[in-house]
Protein backbone atom coordinates (compact mmCIF):
# COMPACT_ATOMS: atom_id res chain seq x y z
CA UNK A 1 0.00 0.00 0.00
CA UNK A 2 3.05 2.88 0.83
CA UNK A 3 4.19 1.52 -2.56
CA UNK A 4 1.70 2.64 -4.36
CA UNK A 5 0.87 5.72 -2.27
CA UNK A 6 4.25 6.87 -2.96
CA UNK A 7 3.87 5.83 -6.85
CA UNK A 8 0.86 8.03 -6.75
CA UNK A 9 2.31 11.49 -5.23
CA UNK A 10 5.34 11.19 -7.47
CA UNK A 11 3.08 11.17 -10.59
CA UNK A 12 1.29 13.96 -9.26
CA UNK A 13 4.90 15.81 -8.64
CA UNK A 14 5.73 14.99 -12.18
CA UNK A 15 2.34 16.34 -13.70
CA UNK A 16 2.76 19.48 -11.56
CA UNK A 17 6.04 20.10 -12.22
CA UNK A 18 6.98 23.06 -15.04
CA UNK A 19 9.42 23.05 -17.26
CA UNK A 20 11.41 25.62 -18.48
CA UNK A 21 10.70 26.08 -22.64
CA UNK A 22 14.18 27.62 -22.99
CA UNK A 23 15.51 24.21 -22.22
CA UNK A 24 12.97 22.08 -22.73
CA UNK A 25 10.24 22.24 -25.70
CA UNK A 26 7.72 18.97 -26.46
CA UNK A 27 4.87 18.40 -27.94
CA UNK A 28 2.43 15.90 -26.91
CA UNK A 29 0.99 13.86 -30.08
CA UNK A 30 -3.12 15.01 -28.89
CA UNK A 31 -2.10 18.62 -29.51
CA UNK A 32 -1.02 18.16 -32.94
CA UNK A 33 -2.64 20.80 -35.44
CA UNK A 34 -2.01 18.73 -38.60
CA UNK A 35 -2.29 21.07 -42.27
CA UNK A 36 -2.02 20.32 -45.68
CA UNK A 37 -3.86 19.25 -48.61
CA UNK A 38 -6.48 15.67 -48.76
CA UNK A 39 -5.10 13.34 -48.60
CA UNK A 40 -1.83 13.85 -46.37
CA UNK A 41 -1.39 16.10 -43.71
CA UNK A 42 1.95 17.74 -41.61
CA UNK A 43 3.14 19.08 -38.94
CA UNK A 44 6.24 20.71 -38.51
CA UNK A 45 8.32 19.89 -35.52
CA UNK A 46 11.21 22.00 -35.52
CA UNK A 47 12.66 24.93 -38.45
CA UNK A 48 11.38 25.08 -41.41
CA UNK A 49 11.38 22.34 -44.69
CA UNK A 50 10.82 25.22 -47.17
CA UNK A 51 14.48 27.80 -45.75
CA UNK A 52 17.93 26.15 -45.55
CA UNK A 53 18.34 24.60 -42.26
CA UNK A 54 17.66 21.64 -40.35
CA UNK A 55 13.99 20.68 -40.06
CA UNK A 56 11.62 17.87 -38.47
CA UNK A 57 8.50 17.23 -39.68
CA UNK A 58 5.32 14.78 -39.38
CA UNK A 59 3.60 13.36 -42.24
CA UNK A 60 0.39 10.86 -41.95
CA UNK A 61 -0.37 9.43 -44.57
CA UNK A 62 -3.91 8.13 -44.97
CA UNK A 63 -4.50 4.42 -46.53
CA UNK A 64 -4.00 3.91 -50.26
CA UNK A 65 -2.01 6.99 -50.70
CA UNK A 66 1.58 7.52 -51.86
CA UNK A 67 3.98 9.35 -54.44
CA UNK A 68 5.40 8.59 -57.93
CA UNK A 69 8.64 7.95 -58.40
CA UNK A 70 10.87 11.21 -57.61
CA UNK A 71 14.14 12.81 -55.61
CA UNK A 72 14.89 15.00 -52.95
CA UNK A 73 18.57 16.91 -53.34
CA UNK A 74 19.72 16.43 -49.79
CA UNK A 75 19.18 13.10 -47.80
CA UNK A 76 16.54 12.51 -45.57
CA UNK A 77 16.05 10.70 -42.74
CA UNK A 78 12.60 8.66 -41.98
CA UNK A 79 11.57 7.15 -39.27
CA UNK A 80 8.39 5.21 -39.06
CA UNK A 81 6.18 5.81 -36.06
CA UNK A 82 3.15 3.82 -37.13
CA UNK A 83 1.53 1.82 -39.57
CA UNK A 84 3.84 0.31 -42.36
CA UNK A 85 5.42 2.33 -44.95
CA UNK A 86 5.70 0.42 -48.49
CA UNK A 87 8.99 1.75 -50.38
CA UNK A 88 10.69 1.16 -53.77
CA UNK A 89 13.52 2.29 -55.94
CA UNK A 90 14.12 3.00 -59.58
CA UNK A 91 12.27 4.68 -62.29
CA UNK A 92 9.58 2.29 -63.10
CA UNK A 93 6.86 3.20 -60.38
CA UNK A 94 5.35 -0.71 -59.24
CA UNK A 95 3.54 -0.86 -55.41
CA UNK A 96 3.95 -4.40 -55.62
CA UNK A 97 7.53 -4.36 -55.92
CA UNK A 98 7.91 -2.14 -52.67
CA UNK A 99 9.26 -3.39 -49.52
CA UNK A 100 7.18 -2.89 -46.59
CA UNK A 101 9.08 -0.66 -43.75
CA UNK A 102 7.11 -1.27 -40.36
CA UNK A 103 7.00 0.86 -37.20
CA UNK A 104 10.02 1.77 -35.59
CA UNK A 105 12.05 1.31 -39.69
CA UNK A 106 14.25 4.34 -39.92
CA UNK A 107 14.94 5.10 -43.65
CA UNK A 108 17.82 7.08 -45.11
CA UNK A 109 16.72 8.72 -48.32
CA UNK A 110 20.19 9.18 -50.30
CA UNK A 111 20.25 12.68 -52.18
CA UNK A 112 19.42 12.15 -55.81
CA UNK A 113 17.57 8.85 -55.46
CA UNK A 114 14.79 7.58 -57.11
CA UNK A 115 12.34 6.11 -54.72
CA UNK A 116 8.71 5.90 -54.30
CA UNK A 117 6.84 4.96 -51.61
CA UNK A 118 3.32 4.84 -49.99
CA UNK A 119 0.48 3.56 -47.64
CA UNK A 120 -1.37 0.33 -48.58
CA UNK A 121 -3.82 -0.87 -45.87
CA UNK A 122 -3.41 1.54 -43.12
CA UNK A 123 -2.66 5.12 -42.15
CA UNK A 124 1.69 5.81 -41.65
CA UNK A 125 3.11 8.36 -39.61
CA UNK A 126 6.38 9.39 -40.62
CA UNK A 127 8.85 11.62 -38.85
CA UNK A 128 11.35 13.34 -41.75
CA UNK A 129 14.19 15.52 -40.59
CA UNK A 130 16.86 16.98 -43.33
CA UNK A 131 18.54 20.08 -44.61
CA UNK A 132 16.47 22.30 -45.90
CA UNK A 133 14.97 23.67 -48.56
CA UNK A 134 13.05 19.96 -48.54
CA UNK A 135 11.80 19.37 -52.14
CA UNK A 136 10.68 16.90 -53.85
CA UNK A 137 11.41 16.52 -57.57
CA UNK A 138 8.95 14.05 -59.56
CA UNK A 139 10.05 12.61 -62.70
CA UNK A 140 6.53 12.33 -64.33
CA UNK A 141 3.47 14.16 -63.20
CA UNK A 142 1.12 12.18 -60.94
CA UNK A 143 -1.52 10.17 -63.19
Amino acid sequence: MRTLVALLLAAAAAISAELDPAILRFQIPANIQWTGTDPVKRFTLYGDPTKPGLYAVLIKWPPGSGTRPHTHPNDRFVTVLSGTWWVGTGKEYDMSKTVPMPAGTFITHTAGGIHFDGAKDEEVILQVVGMGPGTTNYLDAPK
